[in-house]
């Protein structure tokens, strides 16, 4: 019987991990993520809503109630909270404070 050669660990060169694509392409896609992040972050920071105030909204919407007709329907829906007029784009429902 003959023994098959062996080849020894030292007569194989290591290649080091930054030269194998399949390694590198994990830390890329994960400082990609990061940066995307960080991109969004300060996207979002700089552009923020204001914040708006809850006298002047009753102001404004004690002064569409005085108004007529049209004009009321118009300043009414115009009034109306983000979230009934995104709910009700279509068929948007004036709110009716008496």
């Amino acid at each position: 019987m003959s023994n098959p050669t062996l080849t020894s660990p030292s007569s194989q060169t290591a290649t080091p991990w930054w030269r194998i694509p399949h390694v590198v392409f994990v830390p890329v896609l994960l400082l990609l993520g990061v940066v995307a992040t960080s991109t969004m972050v300060v996207i979002s920071a700089m552009d923020q809503d204001p914040v708006l105030d809850k006298v002047v909204y009753e102001r404004e919407l004690k002064a569409a109630q005085a108004l007529e007709g049209q004009a009321r329907i118009d300043a009414l829906m115009a009034a109306q909270p983000a979230n009934q007029g995104r709910n009700h784009a279509a068929s948007p429902v004036v709110p009716s404070l008496k």
